[in-house]
Order: C-alpha cells, then structure tokens, then sequence
C-alpha cells in the first residue's frame, strides 16, 4: 500500500466490515456471542507484539452497560484529566500525564474513538498507528504461510480495539478507559488481565441476538468484565441484574458496589444536559475515586460529604457531542441525542420535554427528524411519541415528522468515515424502513405533516423548509429533535456544520 495517510487508513479499515448478508445471518442464527471471541483476540494481540498481561501497565478502567457507558466514561476521562496539572497535586505525587479514553461508535470521525486527554488522535497519529497494526498483522500471517490480505486481519471493532491499545501502549498511556463494544464476556475489548477497577452502567434490553431476551442473560455478559484484582461499581439495576452481578461477583471473586444517586451532585452543574446524567456522574464519581486510590494517588478513599475540585471541575467540563446536545441557528433549535435502545429513547423524549418552554403553545412549530435503520424502529418511534405525549400531557408532541437514512449526502453518500455496511444498502434505497415509520407515525398522530427522505442532507433542508429559516417567516423559535441512532447523528453534524443543507 503505497499512500498512507488517514483516507487511505479508513478506506482499509471499511474494508473489515462484515457485511449485512452476514451480520444478519449472525442474528437470525439464534447462537448469540461468539464464546471463543477472547481466545481469538489473545491471539490477535501476540500478532502485533502483545501479550495480554503486557497491557496492565495501562491501568485499565473497563466499562460495560447498555446506555451511559460513553457518558460515564466521558465524565471519568475529564475528572481524571484535572490531575494532570501540577497545580492540583502534591510535588512528590506521581501525576496523570496522558489519559486514553477508547469509545464506540463515533460521531463523524473514526479517529474519535481512540483519544488522548480528551482529545481524538490527530489524522497523522491515526495513520501512523493504524499501519503499524495493519504492517504486523500482515507480517504475522506471512510468517504463518497465510495469505496477507484481509482474512489475515480481524474485523472492524476488534482491529480498533488492538489498534486502540498498540497507541495507548506506544504513546505510554497512564490510565485508559476503556468502553465495551457489546455484552462483556466475549467482548473483544475483555482481554484485559488486571483492570484498576470496573463498572457497569444501567442495563436494559439491546443487542438480544448476541445477548439474550433478558435482563438476566444481558447482566451475565455485562458481568463478564469484572476481575478479581479490581473493585466493581454499578448503577441501579432490576433486582434480577443485580442479583446476577452479585452472583458473578463472587465468582470472581471481587466485590460488587451498588451506586446511586450521589447528593454532592445536586448543586453542579454537569457539563452534559439532563437530569439522568446525575446517575452516570454518581457512577463515574465512584469509579474514578476507586482509580485514583489504586494508583496512590489518595491516601485513602475521600470523605462521603465532598468532592474534591478537581472532580467538581471535571463534571463541569466535560463535553460528550450528540447526547442531550442544543444547537442553535437563526430561528431553529436542533435538540440532539443519539438515543437508540427503547430505554435511551425514552431518556431523550424526556429531555426533549424538559427543554419545551411552559409558554410554548401546540400551535408552535416542532419537528422530528429520526432514523433506526437495524432495530424494532417502530418500537422506538412509538416509545417516543408515548413518552413525550405522556410529559406534554397528551399535547401533540410534534407537528411535523421527517425520516430519512444514515445516508449523509444526497449526492457525495456516506463520507468514508461514517461508511457502515452493516444495514441493508438495498431496503435502504427503496427506503423500506422510512416508509414504514411515516406509516407508524400518522397511525399514532394523524394529525402530523410526515415526510420521507432519502438523505440526512435532504432531511435537514426540509427542517430548515418548514421552520421558514430561509424565508424569515417562522414565528419564534422552532424546535427540532434529532434522535433514533448514532450513525444518524453523527451524519447530522457532518451536515450542520459543513453547511450543505
């Protein structure tokens, strides 16, 4: 490969996707998680010069759940972030001198996944990083007599995963935090030996394929992340989920802390929007308290009744773009959230509600723009529609509805990064989904204008359409919520912020 520079980089990386024909051979099976996924990876990770054991020296954070794991790793990568600075440590204390936070999906680039201090890796550094995977891998097969071509390489999630921990190991990481892609158990990100401590965010119902139809069977994966060197803080879950974290627990064995809301949170104010967001602060509160003891860098665990400011800091300053995010444009508000599980669906029409003024009449204009191209779409629109009819008190929750694909551009598609080939491209085209949630929709609300698209792009114009923005003839401010997936939102900002719609 002779260029290497970041395009080059994603366009090998699309390359690793599983395809749809596959990926839904893989959920119709009914097998659910591959249970030889972590011996695999093990033998990934000694291709590209790794022994598990080797990646202690990271001082792993290793977080699993359903919703909240990018928000309460977020809110832990910026509390830690403060005790870089020499100001806010004794002199003899060792500091955090570089904090790696590796999360899934992106938003709109896929070098936002492996970051640095709360900063993505530069284009360059993706390259270089990469490549060096990428060169191994294929030096590794070479001299197994394999082909060097892409059966000689994992696919997409765990290529990042080693990728992820070839930079942090390479760059001399001092913590890194570290999200599941889905379940635990058999998660390809699981191959951490000696974590400083784990945890688990909210459960709920997802990924039932792979997972299981119950609560139960998903909190048995979750569980599988818990290590007998390192504490364990959970949120709030059913009395079912806990009673089966408790059970892994002490399998392990290691102790189980449940965590709830935290007091000390009510009076800060949290850089991320929205009132659930108290519960993943408690929890990342807790886990980073736990850190910070594992690594010396508090004699002993704090007082119950403060925070240190350093944490204060923290939660304030944390930014996590597409969930429970407000942007504003001549005339319109677009409310963003990339809710996309019945449970993070409901999270965001509360939000939604909670950001409508008093004031604000049914006659005002507001919008939906949605899409949820792999799960029960349906279920989650009309999720939606029940929770913010429910808090408007039976008031039209919108006025006007527009679904559309992931697809970014009308013309150009997909930019590479957002490139997924994991959905249907042909239902896609004919708009097969789309098609059926207007149908969904006006069965719910007859009263809704509802309109399909083809793009985002297209989608956003025809927000900007109705709100009479290019007309100056919208009547205070119109309030549009984008929600339904992260691929959906991600391409929504690509669009807001290139001004092509």
């Amino acid at each position: 490969m002779a260029s290497r520079t970041y395009a080059d980089a994603v366009a090998a990386l699309n390359t690793l996707q599983t395809n749809f024909a596959i990926v839904d051979a893989i959920r119709n099976s009914g097998k659910g998680m591959n249970k030889n996924s972590i011996p695999e990876m093990v033998e990934w990770c000694r291709r590209i010069g790794y022994e598990p054991s080797d990646f202690n020296r990271l001082n792993a954070i290793h977080i699993a759940g359903t919703k909240g794991k990018g928000s309460t790793s977020a809110f832990i990568s910026s509390m830690l972030g403060q005790y870089r600075f020499p100001s806010t440590r004794k002199p003899e204390r060792p500091l955090l001198r570089k904090i790696g936070l590796y999360t899934s999906p992106h938003l709109r680039y896929v070098r936002e996944r492996i970051q640095i201090n709360n900063q993505p890796l530069s284009e360059e550094a993706f390259a270089r990083y990469f490549f060096e995977t990428w060169d191994r891998l294929e030096e590794a097969a070479r001299a197994k007599g394999e082909p060097p071509d892409t059966t000689a390489k994992p696919g997409y999630f765990r290529f990042l995963t080693l990728m992820a921990y070839h930079t942090y190991m390479s760059e001399g990481v001092d913590t890194a935090i570290t999200e599941c892609g889905i379940g635990g158990e058999y998660d390809s990100t699981n191959v951490l030996v000696k974590p400083t401590v784990t945890g688990i965010t909210s459960l709920g119902i997802d990924h039932t394929a792979m997972l299981g139809n119950t609560v139960e069977e998903i909190a048995w994966h979750k569980g599988g992340i818990m290590k007998a060197s390192a504490p364990c803080f959970t949120a709030p879950q059913p009395p079912a989920a806990i009673e089966v974290l408790q059970k892994r627990a002490d399998e392990v064995p290691t102790k189980l802390h449940v965590v709830g809301r935290n007091p000390l949170l009510e009076d800060v104010k949290l850089g991320l929007a929205a009132d659930f967001q108290k519960i993943n602060a408690s929890l990342a509160v807790a886990i980073a308290d736990a850190h910070l003891v594992a690594l010396g860098q508090e004699d002993r665990k704090r007082h119950d009744d403060v925070l240190p400011p350093e944490f204060i800091r923290g939660l304030e300053e944390v930014r996590w773009p597409g969930r429970c995010e407000t942007r504003r444009e001549k005339n319109m508000a677009w409310h963003i959230d990339g809710g996309h599980t019945l449970e993070s669906i409901e999270v965001a029409g509360s939000w939604f509600a909670s950001q409508i003024p008093p004031a604000r009449s049914r006659k005002r204009t507001r919008i939906l723009l949605f899409n949820q191209q792999t799960r029960d779409a349906n279920a989650l629109a009309k999720a939606l529609h029940r929770t913010l009819a429910s808090a408007l008190q039976n008031e039209q929750p919108f006025t006007h509805a527009v679904f559309c694909t992931n697809m970014t551009f009308r013309e150009e598609g997909y930019r590479p990064d957002l490139m997924s080939m994991n959905t249907s491209a042909a239902a896609a085209e004919k708009l097969d989904v789309q098609r059926g949630l207007a149908e969904t929709w006006r069965g719910i609300d007859p009263q809704t204008i509802v309109e399909v698209k083809l793009s985002i792009e297209e989608a956003v114009r025809w927000c900007k359409d109705v709100a009479g923005v290019e007309k100056g003839d919208a009547e205070g401010e119109v309030m549009v919520l984008v929600t339904g997936s992260v691929h959906l939102v991600g391409g929504f900002l690509e669009v807001l912020e290139t001004g092509k719609a």
